[in-house]
């Protein structure tokens, strides 16, 4: 493909809750740079970018909250029930998502970059994609996963799905079709398969990042995989006390939305670290320490590979959320460049928003600011 020398271009689609993150997601993890259009979207309409102000003009204030931020339930409401509508907020929203999708992929330094996007098919990006992904699943399936894990009433369920285009004509279009109606294993087993006709030569998934400390309380860092999933639910179970009982198989999920970093002493796992990258925010949610793994000595080694991993897909700002137990720990947040704020005073709304949808209820947040040269400004 001429557009982007040198880079592999995955467009990837399919209709509402069939699990186009999911596989998005899993391609990142095997290695590929992910960037997801509709939350570049949301981006654009956020109060001082460009597509603020066109938004309120065609469609009114009456969109505004509190804060004066456009309400996306509210915008959502009329525009998945007006086709017209949708049109003309696609008009304006367009043009800057494709901007930002192509400064993106100018600075990834992966070979391959996945796109994932709803209306890839009805945009330009088409044309700028060496291959179509598809993502497929039954209309109750998608119902019930906007019922779960959007808390929307059936109704509404059934007004997302059906204001969209056919399925069957984002199938006609694919290369590549992505089942997902079964288990994660079998996910994945797709995704993997799929990933290595596309990319023969590259390993399946980013290099493991090995540091140790001399001596007998050696650490060794790894990147976890879906195999590791039982040894994850049992360290998160018994590192929680009782507050978080995870399964192989809700770990396995897990995987459909971040990564996992495996501390190791020796042999033996001592620490976890699950963190996922979203609009160019690291969000590291899950943080986990044995006693026996000295915190001064591990959250260096453990937040320098989050940090590193999180600026190869290009991150503007880390947001930790770590238990209560590491929370005290001010002079080792504070030598690793962490400061402990609120999620509104963070200054930029991509952050504040990040912060807002991730931090559990009452938990600490700890932020660190990763570039000075905001990658989507104004975006």
């Amino acid at each position: 493909m001429s557009n982007w020398p040198g880079k592999t271009i995955i467009g990837l689609t399919g209709n509402i809750a069939t699990g186009k993150s999911v596989v998005r997601r899993m391609l990142e993890h095997l290695g590929a740079y992910t960037i997801d259009a509709d939350a570049l979207a949301h981006r654009v309409i956020a109060k001082g970018a460009p597509g603020y102000q066109p938004v309120l003009d065609k469609f009114g204030s009456w969109l505004l909250d509190k804060d004066g931020q456009i309400d996306r339930s509210r915008l959502g409401r009329l525009v998945f029930s007006d086709a017209q509508a949708l049109a003309q907020l696609e008009d304006i929203i367009h043009p800057y998502v494709i901007q930002a999708v192509e400064m993106l992929v100018k600075r990834a330094s992966q070979s391959v970059v996945v796109v994932e996007a709803i209306k890839l098919l009805e945009s330009d990006l088409r044309n700028k994609c060496d291959s179509i992904w598809v993502t497929d699943a039954p209309q109750e399936v998608q119902i019930e996963r906007l019922i779960r894990k959007r808390n929307l009433s059936r109704e509404d369920a059934l007004q997302r799905v059906h204001s969209q285009s056919a399925q069957k004509e984002k199938l006609a279009a694919a290369k590549v079709v992505i089942t997902n109606n079964g288990s994660y294993e079998d996910l994945w087993k797709q995704v993997t398969e799929a990933w290595k006709r596309i990319a023969p030569s590259q390993e399946a998934g980013p290099a493991t990042q090995v540091f140790t400390k001399s001596g007998a309380g050696a650490f060794s860092l790894q990147r976890g995989k879906p195999r590791d999933s039982q040894k994850i639910a049992d360290l998160i179970s018994r590192l929680s006390k009782g507050k978080r009982h995870m399964t192989k198989d809700e770990v396995m999920e897990a995987f459909g939305d971040k990564a996992f970093l495996l501390l190791l002493m020796g042999n033996e796992l001592v620490g976890v670290a699950g963190w996922q990258v979203e609009n160019l925010v690291a969000r590291t949610t899950d943080l986990y320490l044995d006693p026996k793994a000295a915190a001064d000595k591990a959250l260096p080694l453990i937040m320098a590979e989050v940090e590193r991993a999180s600026s190869e897909l290009q991150c503007e700002a880390s947001l930790v959320f770590p238990p209560i137990e590491l929370v005290g720990f001010d002079s080792v947040w504070k030598h690793l460049g962490y400061e402990r704020r609120s999620p509104d005073t963070l200054g930029v709304r991509a952050w504040t928003d990040a912060a807002n949808e991730s931090m559990p209820k009452a938990s600490a947040l700890f932020f660190k600011q990763l570039r000075t040269d905001r990658v989507l400004r104004p975006i």
